[in-house]
């Protein structure tokens, strides 16, 4: 199905939720083309942009980044498989494991992808087999970045990374086997504010480049900060480009060649195209609190409960009306509140609410929790409204357990 949408933004939103229902997931093409814009205009060195894929994997947007000549960042071979499926050429894609098994990333490599190590011990095994396929390596700089404990994964006791002390172990391991290493990478964390911790973790991995003969890449990963709300803050990337730029044409001074950056954002291509629409069930009065309780929960958007991730909440219905203070809710048999003391025009049962920024890491880490269907997705591109993807139905879940008979 398709829909020309109405200029007016609240109004398109509400004749979203009146074609395809609620809850429903929206993403705008135009406002992810807005924030590739702004990366490359910031970014005025050598580079190239990797869509981190596991922010939001639809093909729908895959192709869309494909379109916009960008490579994936994958973290699994189902990840790489469906990149190839949405047309990306292997040599687009960089694979980077966590805790992956080995026979896995043998098969992503038969695809044809380039495999980023995070650890001696895999590098080792693919090396002995792998004599002349050259491999990226995962850096932990030992840096502490990001906007919350559980998404700095740059620090010394992160699983993420080969650490830098180990520096001396890797370079024997890669000279006994050979190793080529095309590019190395380092990624700290997310919701990166302040422009000199990326600088330093940056630093770290540049001064690593001088040990790599062949070395053509320098991924410096991403956990670029984005708007979560008015007048919020958010990584100020002409800044950071001006900064990276003076470093990398002193690593390239002192290399004498020109090197490739990769950067790798997911959260800041994606995150603000994205909004979550749901319809209100119920207005729950208590002596200490009013609850507007909506036809979703953390089994569509996770990030509120998982990491405190503060969300917007707009009611798209009546977006004048006197403004009252709620705690917004789900509908799960368990604590999954949106938005705590949220001053919000008043809400009425069967009013549309919209989240916002919820772009990334929300359909993709949705769930069937408590036997709940998912919602549909819908993405709009120039002026049209495209579904893509139905919205689950009773028949989706119960097939899983037909052929089960004892």
């Amino acid at each position: 199905m398709v829909v020309n949408l109405n200029t007016n933004a609240n109004t398109s939103l509400l004749q979203i939720a009146k074609t395809f229902g609620t809850p429903t997931y929206v993403y705008d093409t135009s406002i992810m083309q807005r924030q590739l814009n702004r990366m490359r205009a910031a970014f005025t060195f050598p580079h190239r942009i990797h869509y981190c894929m596991k922010a939001q994997a639809h093909p729908a947007i895959l192709r869309f980044f494909r379109s916009q000549d960008c490579g994936l960042d994958t973290a699994s071979l189902e990840q790489v498989q469906f990149a190839l499926q949405a047309g990306f050429d292997p040599k687009e894609i960089l694979f980077t494991p966590s805790g992956t098994s080995f026979d896995r990333i043998l098969q992503v490599h038969e695809l044809g992808v380039m495999i980023n190590f995070g650890n001696i011990e895999q590098l080792e095994l693919f090396a002995e087999t792998h004599p002349t396929v050259p491999v990226f390596l995962r850096f932990n700089p030992d840096v502490i970045a990001g906007g919350t404990a559980n998404v700095s994964v740059g620090h010394s006791e992160s699983k993420f990374g080969i650490h830098i002390n180990q520096l001396p172990h890797l370079l024997k391991v890669i000279k006994t086997f050979h190793v080529e290493v095309k590019g190395i990478h380092v990624h700290t964390g997310s919701d990166i504010l302040d422009v000199n911790q990326f600088v330093v973790s940056s630093q770290r991995i540049m001064n690593l480049c001088q040990h790599f003969a062949k070395l053509e890449f320098v991924n410096l990963g991403s956990g670029f900060k984005v708007k979560y709300k008015e007048n919020d803050v958010e990584t100020n990337l002409e800044q950071l480009g001006q900064r990276l730029k003076d470093e990398i044409e002193k690593i390239s001074k002192q290399l004498k060649k020109e090197l490739t950056i990769i950067v790798e954002p997911g959260k800041f291509l994606v995150s603000e195209a994205g909004q979550l629409l749901a319809s209100v069930n119920l207005i729950k009065q208590t002596p200490n609190a009013t609850f507007v309780c909506l036809n979703s929960g953390f089994n569509h958007l996770l990030r509120p409960m998982y990491y405190n991730a503060y969300h917007q909440i707009v009611n798209c219905s009546n977006p004048t009306g006197h403004a009252k203070v709620y705690h917004v809710v789900g509908y799960l048999a368990e604590t999954d509140t949106f938005g705590w003391n949220r001053k919000i025009p008043e809400v009425r049962v069967g009013d549309i609410l919209v989240i916002k920024n919820a772009g990334a890491y929300g359909y993709s880490m949705s769930s069937n929790y408590n036997s709940r269907p998912k919602p549909a997705e819908v993405m709009i591109h120039q002026q049209k409204v495209f579904e893509i993807t139905r919205r689950e139905q009773f028949s989706d879940l119960s097939h899983l357990y037909n052929h089960i008979s004892f």
